[in-house]
Protein backbone atom coordinates (compact mmCIF):
# COMPACT_ATOMS: atom_id res chain seq x y z
CA UNK A 1 0.00 0.00 0.00
CA UNK A 2 1.26 3.61 -0.84
CA UNK A 3 2.00 5.77 2.70
CA UNK A 4 3.21 8.66 1.27
CA UNK A 5 -0.12 10.38 0.95
CA UNK A 6 -0.92 13.72 2.07
CA UNK A 7 -3.99 14.22 4.86
CA UNK A 8 -5.85 17.24 4.92
CA UNK A 9 -7.73 17.56 8.76
CA UNK A 10 -11.10 19.59 7.70
CA UNK A 11 -12.70 19.30 11.51
CA UNK A 12 -12.93 23.24 11.70
CA UNK A 13 -14.95 23.26 8.21
CA UNK A 14 -16.64 20.28 8.08
CA UNK A 15 -17.16 20.33 12.16
CA UNK A 16 -18.37 23.94 12.42
CA UNK A 17 -21.97 22.23 10.57
CA UNK A 18 -22.85 20.45 13.86
CA UNK A 19 -21.98 24.37 16.03
CA UNK A 20 -23.15 26.84 13.25
CA UNK A 21 -19.02 27.08 13.00
CA UNK A 22 -19.33 29.13 16.63
CA UNK A 23 -15.49 27.88 17.79
CA UNK A 24 -13.72 29.40 20.57
CA UNK A 25 -10.11 31.14 19.19
CA UNK A 26 -8.43 28.96 21.67
CA UNK A 27 -9.56 25.59 20.51
CA UNK A 28 -9.11 26.93 16.53
CA UNK A 29 -5.60 27.41 18.05
CA UNK A 30 -4.76 24.43 19.70
CA UNK A 31 -6.36 22.48 17.35
CA UNK A 32 -4.21 23.75 14.74
CA UNK A 33 -0.61 23.13 17.21
CA UNK A 34 -1.96 19.69 18.02
CA UNK A 35 -2.69 19.14 14.36
CA UNK A 36 1.11 20.38 12.92
CA UNK A 37 2.57 18.09 15.67
CA UNK A 38 0.50 14.68 14.76
CA UNK A 39 2.00 15.31 10.76
CA UNK A 40 -0.93 16.45 8.87
CA UNK A 41 -0.17 17.89 5.44
CA UNK A 42 -3.26 21.10 5.42
CA UNK A 43 -5.73 21.99 7.79
CA UNK A 44 -8.74 23.40 6.48
CA UNK A 45 -9.24 26.10 8.99
CA UNK A 46 -12.84 27.01 7.75
CA UNK A 47 -14.89 28.06 4.77
CA UNK A 48 -14.42 31.76 2.86
CA UNK A 49 -18.18 33.03 3.07
CA UNK A 50 -19.73 36.57 3.10
CA UNK A 51 -22.04 38.43 4.64
CA UNK A 52 -23.85 38.48 0.97
CA UNK A 53 -24.77 35.21 1.06
CA UNK A 54 -24.95 34.37 5.13
CA UNK A 55 -26.32 36.10 8.51
CA UNK A 56 -23.19 37.33 10.37
CA UNK A 57 -26.08 36.97 12.94
CA UNK A 58 -26.72 32.93 12.72
CA UNK A 59 -23.15 31.78 11.73
CA UNK A 60 -19.85 31.82 13.77
CA UNK A 61 -16.92 33.48 12.99
CA UNK A 62 -15.56 30.17 11.26
CA UNK A 63 -18.15 30.45 8.35
CA UNK A 64 -16.26 33.46 6.87
CA UNK A 65 -12.83 33.21 8.25
CA UNK A 66 -11.02 36.60 7.10
CA UNK A 67 -7.40 36.61 6.58
CA UNK A 68 -6.78 38.39 9.81
CA UNK A 69 -8.85 36.05 11.85
CA UNK A 70 -6.27 33.20 10.65
CA UNK A 71 -3.31 35.17 11.10
CA UNK A 72 -4.31 35.66 14.82
CA UNK A 73 -4.76 32.17 15.47
CA UNK A 74 -1.89 30.89 14.19
CA UNK A 75 0.76 33.25 15.03
CA UNK A 76 4.03 32.41 16.26
CA UNK A 77 2.71 28.57 15.19
CA UNK A 78 5.31 26.78 12.77
CA UNK A 79 2.24 24.56 11.42
CA UNK A 80 0.95 23.08 9.03
CA UNK A 81 -0.52 24.66 5.52
CA UNK A 82 -3.59 26.00 5.50
CA UNK A 83 -6.71 25.81 2.59
CA UNK A 84 -10.11 27.84 3.05
CA UNK A 85 -13.34 26.00 1.09
CA UNK A 86 -16.00 27.95 -0.82
CA UNK A 87 -19.19 27.15 -2.24
CA UNK A 88 -19.47 27.32 -5.74
CA UNK A 89 -22.65 30.16 -6.11
CA UNK A 90 -21.62 31.48 -2.93
CA UNK A 91 -18.13 33.37 -3.42
CA UNK A 92 -16.97 35.33 -5.87
CA UNK A 93 -12.86 35.43 -6.82
CA UNK A 94 -12.77 39.14 -5.77
CA UNK A 95 -13.54 37.78 -2.17
CA UNK A 96 -9.90 36.33 -1.72
CA UNK A 97 -7.12 38.23 -1.51
CA UNK A 98 -4.16 37.36 -3.55
CA UNK A 99 -2.06 34.51 -2.16
CA UNK A 100 0.90 36.30 -1.58
CA UNK A 101 -0.69 38.66 1.06
CA UNK A 102 -2.84 35.27 2.57
CA UNK A 103 -1.52 32.31 4.87
CA UNK A 104 -3.57 30.08 3.26
CA UNK A 105 -1.82 28.31 0.27
CA UNK A 106 -5.15 25.77 -0.98
CA UNK A 107 -8.59 26.82 -1.79
CA UNK A 108 -10.99 24.27 -2.52
CA UNK A 109 -14.35 24.98 -4.47
CA UNK A 110 -17.38 22.45 -3.30
CA UNK A 111 -19.76 22.24 -6.23
CA UNK A 112 -22.75 20.06 -7.38
CA UNK A 113 -22.72 18.30 -10.73
CA UNK A 114 -25.28 21.12 -12.50
CA UNK A 115 -22.66 24.11 -11.79
CA UNK A 116 -19.36 22.44 -13.06
CA UNK A 117 -18.36 24.55 -15.96
CA UNK A 118 -18.85 27.47 -13.99
CA UNK A 119 -16.62 26.21 -11.04
CA UNK A 120 -14.15 25.34 -13.58
CA UNK A 121 -13.92 29.01 -14.47
CA UNK A 122 -13.69 30.40 -10.92
CA UNK A 123 -10.97 28.01 -10.44
CA UNK A 124 -8.94 29.56 -13.32
CA UNK A 125 -9.33 32.87 -11.39
CA UNK A 126 -8.41 31.77 -8.05
CA UNK A 127 -5.47 30.19 -9.97
CA UNK A 128 -4.63 33.32 -10.78
CA UNK A 129 -4.42 34.65 -7.62
CA UNK A 130 -1.57 32.28 -6.90
CA UNK A 131 -3.93 29.48 -5.00
CA UNK A 132 -3.29 26.08 -4.91
CA UNK A 133 -7.10 25.25 -6.22
CA UNK A 134 -8.97 22.09 -5.81
CA UNK A 135 -12.47 21.41 -7.14
CA UNK A 136 -14.69 19.06 -4.79
CA UNK A 137 -17.68 17.51 -6.69
CA UNK A 138 -20.37 16.43 -4.10
CA UNK A 139 -21.95 13.81 -4.32
CA UNK A 140 -19.62 11.99 -7.13
CA UNK A 141 -20.57 8.87 -6.75
CA UNK A 142 -24.10 9.41 -7.89
CA UNK A 143 -22.89 10.56 -11.49
CA UNK A 144 -24.07 9.05 -14.38
CA UNK A 145 -21.79 7.27 -16.58
CA UNK A 146 -22.29 10.12 -18.98
CA UNK A 147 -21.67 12.80 -16.47
CA UNK A 148 -18.34 11.43 -15.12
CA UNK A 149 -17.33 10.92 -18.94
CA UNK A 150 -18.23 14.68 -19.41
CA UNK A 151 -16.82 15.69 -16.03
CA UNK A 152 -13.11 14.09 -16.97
CA UNK A 153 -13.20 15.84 -20.63
CA UNK A 154 -13.21 19.22 -18.55
CA UNK A 155 -10.61 18.14 -16.10
CA UNK A 156 -8.36 17.47 -18.73
CA UNK A 157 -5.79 20.74 -19.41
CA UNK A 158 -7.03 22.62 -16.36
CA UNK A 159 -5.87 24.42 -13.91
CA UNK A 160 -6.71 22.13 -11.06
CA UNK A 161 -4.08 21.14 -8.47
CA UNK A 162 -6.83 18.74 -6.87
CA UNK A 163 -9.65 16.83 -8.20
CA UNK A 164 -11.61 15.54 -5.29
CA UNK A 165 -14.09 13.11 -5.18
CA UNK A 166 -17.03 13.24 -2.51
CA UNK A 167 -18.56 10.74 -0.98
CA UNK A 168 -20.86 13.34 -0.10
CA UNK A 169 -24.00 10.68 1.67
CA UNK A 170 -21.46 7.85 3.02
CA UNK A 171 -23.54 5.46 1.09
CA UNK A 172 -19.97 4.20 -0.52
CA UNK A 173 -18.79 0.94 0.14
CA UNK A 174 -14.66 -0.37 -0.42
CA UNK A 175 -15.66 -2.80 -3.18
CA UNK A 176 -16.84 0.38 -5.39
CA UNK A 177 -13.93 2.59 -5.13
CA UNK A 178 -11.72 1.51 -7.31
CA UNK A 179 -14.20 1.58 -10.38
CA UNK A 180 -15.24 5.24 -9.51
CA UNK A 181 -11.66 6.63 -8.47
CA UNK A 182 -9.60 4.49 -11.92
CA UNK A 183 -11.13 7.30 -14.19
CA UNK A 184 -9.58 10.34 -12.87
CA UNK A 185 -6.41 8.71 -11.44
CA UNK A 186 -5.16 8.51 -15.36
CA UNK A 187 -5.20 12.13 -15.67
CA UNK A 188 -1.71 13.31 -16.17
CA UNK A 189 -1.02 16.52 -13.75
CA UNK A 190 -4.04 15.90 -11.77
CA UNK A 191 -3.76 14.93 -8.05
CA UNK A 192 -6.56 12.96 -6.57
CA UNK A 193 -8.22 13.86 -3.12
CA UNK A 194 -10.79 11.55 -1.58
CA UNK A 195 -13.48 12.48 1.17
CA UNK A 196 -15.38 10.30 3.11
CA UNK A 197 -18.27 10.13 5.18
CA UNK A 198 -19.44 7.38 7.63
CA UNK A 199 -23.47 6.79 7.49
CA UNK A 200 -22.71 3.11 7.06
CA UNK A 201 -19.45 2.87 9.01
CA UNK A 202 -17.11 2.55 6.17
CA UNK A 203 -14.96 5.87 5.98
CA UNK A 204 -11.88 4.25 7.07
CA UNK A 205 -12.60 0.91 4.83
CA UNK A 206 -13.06 3.12 2.17
CA UNK A 207 -9.51 5.30 2.84
CA UNK A 208 -7.86 2.33 2.79
CA UNK A 209 -9.10 1.28 -0.34
CA UNK A 210 -8.18 4.90 -1.71
CA UNK A 211 -5.07 4.93 -0.50
CA UNK A 212 -4.55 1.09 -2.33
CA UNK A 213 -5.79 2.46 -5.58
CA UNK A 214 -3.48 5.38 -5.41
CA UNK A 215 -5.11 8.63 -4.22
CA UNK A 216 -2.69 11.47 -3.49
CA UNK A 217 -4.53 13.30 -0.39
CA UNK A 218 -7.27 12.29 2.03
CA UNK A 219 -10.05 14.00 4.08
CA UNK A 220 -10.42 13.46 7.50
CA UNK A 221 -11.63 15.28 11.01
CA UNK A 222 -10.76 14.95 14.73
CA UNK A 223 -12.96 12.74 16.62
CA UNK A 224 -14.79 11.84 12.89
CA UNK A 225 -16.77 16.09 13.66
CA UNK A 226 -18.99 16.89 10.88
CA UNK A 227 -22.37 17.04 9.90
CA UNK A 228 -24.43 13.60 10.17
CA UNK A 229 -22.71 10.31 10.63
CA UNK A 230 -19.65 12.60 10.35
CA UNK A 231 -15.93 11.56 8.94
CA UNK A 232 -13.08 9.68 8.89
CA UNK A 233 -11.30 10.31 12.35
CA UNK A 234 -8.02 11.89 12.00
CA UNK A 235 -6.40 10.19 14.82
CA UNK A 236 -7.37 7.38 13.34
CA UNK A 237 -5.70 7.44 10.19
CA UNK A 238 -3.29 9.21 12.20
CA UNK A 239 -2.34 6.30 14.35
CA UNK A 240 -2.39 4.26 11.34
CA UNK A 241 -0.17 5.95 9.17
CA UNK A 242 1.72 6.10 12.37
CA UNK A 243 2.58 2.20 12.49
CA UNK A 244 4.16 2.59 9.25
CA UNK A 245 6.24 6.10 9.66
CA UNK A 246 6.91 6.67 13.10
CA UNK A 247 9.16 9.13 12.40
CA UNK A 248 6.53 11.80 10.62
CA UNK A 249 3.12 10.94 11.93
CA UNK A 250 2.43 11.33 15.96
CA UNK A 251 -0.95 10.22 17.35
CA UNK A 252 -0.23 11.28 20.50
CA UNK A 253 -0.85 15.50 20.00
CA UNK A 254 -4.52 14.24 18.18
CA UNK A 255 -5.64 12.33 21.68
CA UNK A 256 -4.44 15.11 23.74
CA UNK A 257 -6.59 17.26 22.13
CA UNK A 258 -9.59 15.29 22.01
CA UNK A 259 -9.39 14.89 25.69
CA UNK A 260 -9.16 18.91 26.79
CA UNK A 261 -11.69 20.22 23.73
CA UNK A 262 -13.33 17.19 21.31
CA UNK A 263 -15.09 14.79 23.88
CA UNK A 264 -16.74 17.97 25.48
CA UNK A 265 -17.93 19.23 22.17
CA UNK A 266 -19.27 15.40 21.55
CA UNK A 267 -21.13 15.47 24.86
CA UNK A 268 -22.85 18.60 23.90
CA UNK A 269 -22.90 17.92 20.55
CA UNK A 270 -23.66 14.97 19.33
CA UNK A 271 -22.33 13.68 15.68
CA UNK A 272 -21.63 10.23 14.51
CA UNK A 273 -23.65 6.69 13.43
CA UNK A 274 -27.28 6.86 14.14
CA UNK A 275 -29.73 5.38 12.02
CA UNK A 276 -31.16 8.10 9.94
CA UNK A 277 -28.18 8.54 8.65
CA UNK A 278 -27.75 5.01 7.77
CA UNK A 279 -30.98 4.89 5.69
CA UNK A 280 -29.42 7.90 3.60
CA UNK A 281 -26.38 6.21 3.25
CA UNK A 282 -27.83 3.13 2.16
CA UNK A 283 -29.89 5.44 -0.31
CA UNK A 284 -27.35 7.52 -1.63
CA UNK A 285 -29.58 10.38 -0.17
CA UNK A 286 -28.96 13.59 1.48
CA UNK A 287 -29.02 13.43 5.81
CA UNK A 288 -31.70 15.93 6.24
CA UNK A 289 -34.18 13.64 4.64
CA UNK A 290 -34.19 10.53 7.21
CA UNK A 291 -33.50 13.00 10.10
CA UNK A 292 -36.64 15.13 9.74
CA UNK A 293 -38.79 11.97 9.19
CA UNK A 294 -37.10 10.17 12.54
CA UNK A 295 -37.21 13.39 13.92
CA UNK A 296 -40.87 14.12 13.10
CA UNK A 297 -41.68 10.91 15.21
CA UNK A 298 -44.78 10.06 12.88
CA UNK A 299 -43.34 7.11 10.81
CA UNK A 300 -41.71 3.51 10.65
CA UNK A 301 -38.53 3.07 9.80
CA UNK A 302 -40.50 0.81 7.36
CA UNK A 303 -41.73 4.30 5.95
CA UNK A 304 -38.47 5.87 6.16
CA UNK A 305 -37.10 3.24 4.13
CA UNK A 306 -40.02 3.71 1.24
CA UNK A 307 -39.31 7.25 1.38
CA UNK A 308 -35.44 6.97 0.69
CA UNK A 309 -36.32 5.01 -1.95
CA UNK A 310 -38.46 7.04 -3.21
CA UNK A 311 -35.97 10.30 -3.51
CA UNK A 312 -33.53 7.80 -4.35
CA UNK A 313 -35.04 7.03 -7.40
CA UNK A 314 -35.89 11.05 -8.15
CA UNK A 315 -32.38 11.46 -8.52
CA UNK A 316 -32.47 14.23 -6.44
CA UNK A 317 -29.18 17.01 -6.13
CA UNK A 318 -29.09 18.10 -2.42
CA UNK A 319 -31.85 18.45 -0.25
CA UNK A 320 -35.09 20.09 -0.90
CA UNK A 321 -38.08 20.67 1.62
CA UNK A 322 -40.08 20.33 -1.30
CA UNK A 323 -39.68 16.89 -2.09
CA UNK A 324 -39.62 15.98 1.36
CA UNK A 325 -43.42 17.27 1.92
CA UNK A 326 -44.23 15.82 -1.86
CA UNK A 327 -43.64 12.42 -0.51
CA UNK A 328 -45.61 13.06 2.33
CA UNK A 329 -48.74 14.93 0.52
CA UNK A 330 -48.37 12.16 -2.09
CA UNK A 331 -48.89 9.51 0.78
CA UNK A 332 -45.52 7.16 0.07
CA UNK A 333 -45.36 5.98 3.29
CA UNK A 334 -48.67 4.86 3.95
CA UNK A 335 -49.87 1.34 2.41
CA UNK A 336 -53.07 0.81 0.78
CA UNK A 337 -54.78 -0.13 4.02
CA UNK A 338 -54.92 3.42 4.70
CA UNK A 339 -55.93 4.20 1.50
CA UNK A 340 -58.64 1.79 1.38
CA UNK A 341 -59.56 3.31 5.20
CA UNK A 342 -61.50 6.07 3.35
CA UNK A 343 -58.36 8.46 3.85
CA UNK A 344 -56.81 10.15 0.55
CA UNK A 345 -53.11 12.06 1.26
CA UNK A 346 -54.00 14.10 -2.11
CA UNK A 347 -55.47 17.83 -2.32
CA UNK A 348 -56.82 17.84 -5.78
CA UNK A 349 -60.60 17.46 -6.56
CA UNK A 350 -59.91 13.99 -8.20
CA UNK A 351 -58.75 12.73 -4.97
CA UNK A 352 -61.07 14.39 -3.27
CA UNK A 353 -64.04 13.06 -5.12
CA UNK A 354 -62.74 9.40 -5.16
CA UNK A 355 -62.18 9.83 -0.99
CA UNK A 356 -65.68 10.90 -0.37
CA UNK A 357 -67.15 7.80 -2.89
CA UNK A 358 -64.85 5.83 -0.35
CA UNK A 359 -66.33 7.16 2.56
CA UNK A 360 -68.93 5.13 4.89
CA UNK A 361 -71.31 6.16 7.80
CA UNK A 362 -68.26 7.41 10.00
CA UNK A 363 -69.59 5.81 13.57
CA UNK A 364 -69.34 8.23 16.17
CA UNK A 365 -70.58 11.27 14.49
CA UNK A 366 -73.11 12.35 16.77
CA UNK A 367 -72.55 9.66 19.21
CA UNK A 368 -72.50 12.55 22.37
CA UNK A 369 -74.55 15.13 21.56
CA UNK A 370 -74.96 17.65 23.74
CA UNK A 371 -72.39 16.01 26.13
CA UNK A 372 -68.68 18.01 26.97
CA UNK A 373 -65.88 17.05 25.75
CA UNK A 374 -62.56 16.77 27.53
CA UNK A 375 -59.22 16.15 25.33
CA UNK A 376 -55.99 14.70 27.15
CA UNK A 377 -53.53 15.71 25.23
CA UNK A 378 -49.33 14.75 26.53
CA UNK A 379 -47.80 18.06 27.50
CA UNK A 380 -45.96 18.03 30.94
CA UNK A 381 -49.36 19.93 33.01
CA UNK A 382 -51.08 16.75 32.53
CA UNK A 383 -49.06 15.25 35.15
CA UNK A 384 -48.08 18.68 37.33
CA UNK A 385 -52.47 19.75 37.31
CA UNK A 386 -53.38 15.88 37.68
CA UNK A 387 -54.96 16.06 40.55
CA UNK A 388 -57.23 19.55 39.57
CA UNK A 389 -57.98 17.78 36.49
CA UNK A 390 -59.26 14.79 38.54
CA UNK A 391 -61.66 17.16 40.56
CA UNK A 392 -62.84 19.01 37.05
CA UNK A 393 -63.65 15.23 35.94
CA UNK A 394 -65.50 15.12 38.97
CA UNK A 395 -67.69 18.01 39.10
CA UNK A 396 -68.26 18.17 35.04
CA UNK A 397 -68.56 14.48 33.83
CA UNK A 398 -67.33 15.00 30.33
CA UNK A 399 -66.78 12.60 27.74
CA UNK A 400 -62.80 12.57 27.72
CA UNK A 401 -60.50 11.49 24.75
CA UNK A 402 -56.89 10.57 25.12
CA UNK A 403 -54.11 9.93 22.84
CA UNK A 404 -50.85 8.51 22.96
CA UNK A 405 -49.67 7.56 26.09
CA UNK A 406 -51.78 7.69 29.70
CA UNK A 407 -49.20 6.33 32.05
CA UNK A 408 -51.64 5.53 35.05
CA UNK A 409 -52.80 9.42 35.24
CA UNK A 410 -56.86 9.33 33.76
CA UNK A 411 -58.36 6.09 31.84
CA UNK A 412 -60.20 8.11 28.74
CA UNK A 413 -63.52 6.81 27.36
CA UNK A 414 -61.54 7.26 24.10
CA UNK A 415 -57.95 6.32 23.52
CA UNK A 416 -56.58 7.43 20.09
CA UNK A 417 -53.72 6.38 18.01
CA UNK A 418 -52.64 8.38 14.33
CA UNK A 419 -49.45 7.78 14.94
CA UNK A 420 -47.74 4.25 14.02
CA UNK A 421 -44.57 4.73 16.32
CA UNK A 422 -46.53 5.49 19.01
CA UNK A 423 -49.34 3.29 18.49
CA UNK A 424 -46.50 -0.01 18.30
CA UNK A 425 -45.36 1.90 21.44
CA UNK A 426 -48.12 2.57 23.56
CA UNK A 427 -51.02 0.02 22.33
CA UNK A 428 -49.80 -2.36 25.56
CA UNK A 429 -50.30 1.05 28.12
CA UNK A 430 -54.17 1.16 27.02
CA UNK A 431 -56.60 0.35 29.74
CA UNK A 432 -59.05 -2.01 28.67
CA UNK A 433 -62.27 0.25 29.57
CA UNK A 434 -61.16 2.52 26.56
CA UNK A 435 -62.35 2.64 23.76
CA UNK A 436 -59.60 2.25 20.82
CA UNK A 437 -59.71 5.24 18.11
CA UNK A 438 -56.92 4.74 15.48
CA UNK A 439 -55.56 6.66 12.40
CA UNK A 440 -56.05 5.51 8.98
CA UNK A 441 -52.29 5.43 8.54
CA UNK A 442 -51.57 2.37 10.70
CA UNK A 443 -52.82 -0.59 9.30
CA UNK A 444 -54.79 -3.64 10.03
CA UNK A 445 -51.65 -5.24 9.56
CA UNK A 446 -49.65 -3.77 12.31
CA UNK A 447 -53.05 -3.22 14.43
CA UNK A 448 -53.66 -6.76 14.63
CA UNK A 449 -49.65 -7.35 15.20
CA UNK A 450 -49.95 -5.63 18.09
CA UNK A 451 -53.98 -6.43 19.59
CA UNK A 452 -57.19 -8.03 19.21
CA UNK A 453 -59.02 -5.68 20.67
CA UNK A 454 -62.18 -3.60 18.86
CA UNK A 455 -61.48 -0.29 17.02
CA UNK A 456 -63.43 2.28 14.95
CA UNK A 457 -61.20 4.31 12.27
CA UNK A 458 -60.50 8.17 13.10
CA UNK A 459 -62.00 9.98 9.94
CA UNK A 460 -60.37 12.35 8.48
CA UNK A 461 -58.57 13.35 5.34
CA UNK A 462 -54.56 12.89 5.39
CA UNK A 463 -53.29 15.45 4.01
CA UNK A 464 -50.85 18.06 5.63
CA UNK A 465 -52.08 21.95 4.80
CA UNK A 466 -55.63 22.33 3.95
CA UNK A 467 -58.32 24.19 6.08
CA UNK A 468 -60.02 22.86 8.88
CA UNK A 469 -63.50 22.02 7.72
CA UNK A 470 -65.96 19.28 8.41
CA UNK A 471 -68.15 17.96 5.83
CA UNK A 472 -71.84 17.18 6.49
CA UNK A 473 -71.29 13.38 7.00
CA UNK A 474 -68.64 13.75 10.00
CA UNK A 475 -65.67 14.05 7.67
CA UNK A 476 -62.62 16.27 9.33
CA UNK A 477 -60.75 17.73 6.16
CA UNK A 478 -57.33 18.36 7.13
CA UNK A 479 -54.94 15.93 9.68
CA UNK A 480 -54.33 19.05 12.53
CA UNK A 481 -50.88 17.73 12.79
CA UNK A 482 -51.16 16.81 16.12
CA UNK A 483 -53.56 14.10 17.13
CA UNK A 484 -54.40 15.79 20.01
CA UNK A 485 -55.62 18.80 18.48
CA UNK A 486 -57.44 16.38 15.70
CA UNK A 487 -59.71 15.38 18.68
CA UNK A 488 -61.36 18.91 18.94
CA UNK A 489 -62.14 17.98 15.37
CA UNK A 490 -63.03 14.97 16.44
CA UNK A 491 -65.29 16.05 19.52
CA UNK A 492 -67.04 18.15 17.16
CA UNK A 493 -68.49 15.30 14.74
CA UNK A 494 -69.39 13.61 18.30
CA UNK A 495 -71.70 16.24 19.13
CA UNK A 496 -69.62 18.06 22.11
CA UNK A 497 -71.15 21.06 23.39
CA UNK A 498 -68.16 22.32 25.09
CA UNK A 499 -64.40 21.65 24.25
CA UNK A 500 -62.28 21.68 27.25
CA UNK A 501 -58.25 20.62 26.90
CA UNK A 502 -55.77 20.07 29.15
CA UNK A 503 -52.09 18.83 28.89
CA UNK A 504 -51.96 21.06 25.55
CA UNK A 505 -48.76 22.98 26.63
CA UNK A 506 -47.40 23.70 23.06
CA UNK A 507 -43.91 22.61 22.10
CA UNK A 508 -42.18 25.83 22.77
CA UNK A 509 -40.07 24.91 25.92
CA UNK A 510 -39.65 27.23 28.56
CA UNK A 511 -38.67 27.45 32.25
CA UNK A 512 -41.17 25.43 33.99
CA UNK A 513 -41.21 22.55 31.26
CA UNK A 514 -38.39 21.30 29.80
CA UNK A 515 -39.91 18.29 27.89
CA UNK A 516 -42.29 17.96 25.34
CA UNK A 517 -43.96 15.60 27.48
CA UNK A 518 -45.60 14.65 30.84
CA UNK A 519 -42.70 11.67 29.83
CA UNK A 520 -39.75 11.13 28.14
CA UNK A 521 -40.02 9.09 24.59
CA UNK A 522 -36.44 7.01 24.49
CA UNK A 523 -35.66 8.65 21.09
CA UNK A 524 -36.69 12.16 21.79
CA UNK A 525 -34.92 14.72 20.44
CA UNK A 526 -34.55 18.74 20.29
CA UNK A 527 -34.99 19.80 16.77
CA UNK A 528 -35.50 23.23 17.25
CA UNK A 529 -36.47 23.79 13.71
CA UNK A 530 -39.13 20.90 13.91
CA UNK A 531 -40.51 21.99 16.72
CA UNK A 532 -41.33 25.64 16.10
CA UNK A 533 -42.96 24.41 12.86
CA UNK A 534 -45.14 22.14 14.90
CA UNK A 535 -45.86 25.25 17.38
CA UNK A 536 -46.85 27.12 14.77
CA UNK A 537 -49.38 24.63 12.83
CA UNK A 538 -50.57 23.50 15.75
CA UNK A 539 -51.82 27.22 16.64
CA UNK A 540 -52.87 27.55 12.90
CA UNK A 541 -55.43 24.92 13.21
CA UNK A 542 -56.60 25.60 17.10
CA UNK A 543 -57.35 29.03 15.62
CA UNK A 544 -58.99 27.54 12.79
CA UNK A 545 -60.89 25.65 15.26
CA UNK A 546 -62.25 27.98 17.44
CA UNK A 547 -63.55 29.83 14.95
CA UNK A 548 -65.30 26.74 13.39
CA UNK A 549 -67.01 26.95 16.68
CA UNK A 550 -67.59 29.98 17.09
CA UNK A 551 -69.77 31.14 13.80
CA UNK A 552 -72.04 28.36 15.09
CA UNK A 553 -72.84 29.92 18.01
CA UNK A 554 -70.76 27.89 20.19
CA UNK A 555 -68.33 28.58 22.62
CA UNK A 556 -64.47 28.58 21.43
CA UNK A 557 -61.75 25.98 22.36
CA UNK A 558 -60.95 26.27 26.71
CA UNK A 559 -57.08 25.30 27.41
CA UNK A 560 -56.90 24.45 31.28
CA UNK A 561 -53.47 24.00 31.85
CA UNK A 562 -51.17 26.65 31.28
CA UNK A 563 -50.17 26.62 27.20
CA UNK A 564 -48.50 28.76 25.06
CA UNK A 565 -51.27 28.75 23.21
CA UNK A 566 -52.39 31.61 25.20
CA UNK A 567 -55.74 32.76 23.58
CA UNK A 568 -57.54 29.56 24.56
CA UNK A 569 -56.11 29.58 27.80
CA UNK A 570 -59.20 29.79 30.95
CA UNK A 571 -57.57 28.15 33.69
CA UNK A 572 -59.03 25.10 35.86
CA UNK A 573 -59.51 27.61 38.88
CA UNK A 574 -62.50 28.45 36.60
CA UNK A 575 -64.19 25.44 36.31
CA UNK A 576 -63.45 23.47 39.72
Amino acid sequence: MKFDIRVLDCTIRDGGYINNWKFDKRLVRETYRALSKSGVDFIEIGYRGTSKHFDQDQYGIWRFTPDRLIREVISNIDGAKLALMVDYGKIDAEDLCEAGDSAVGLIRIAVHKDCLKGAMALAGQIKKKGYEVSLNAIDYNNYTKKEQAELISMLRGTPLDYFYFVDSYGSLFPHQVESILEPVLGIRGLKIGFHPHNSLQMAFANTLEAVRCGVHMIDSTIYGMGRAAGNLPTEIIIAFLEKEKRDRYNSIPLLNIIDRYFAGLYKDNRWGYQLPYMLSGMFKCHPSYAKALVDSHEYTIEDIWKAMDYINAKKVVGYSKDVLDELIHEGIMRGADGRHAGITSGTDKSSRRSFAKAVKRIPYAGRHKGRDVLILANGPSLNEYKDKIGLFIKKSDPIILGANYMGDLFIPHYHSFANKRRFSSYIDTVDPRSKLLIGPSISEELIREYTDRDYERLHYVDALNPEFDIREDGLITTNCRTVAVLLMGIAIVMGAKKIFAVGMDGYVQNKAHHEMHFYNETDEKENREMILEMQRWCQHFLEQIDSYLIARGKEGIHILTPTHYRAFYKGLENYI
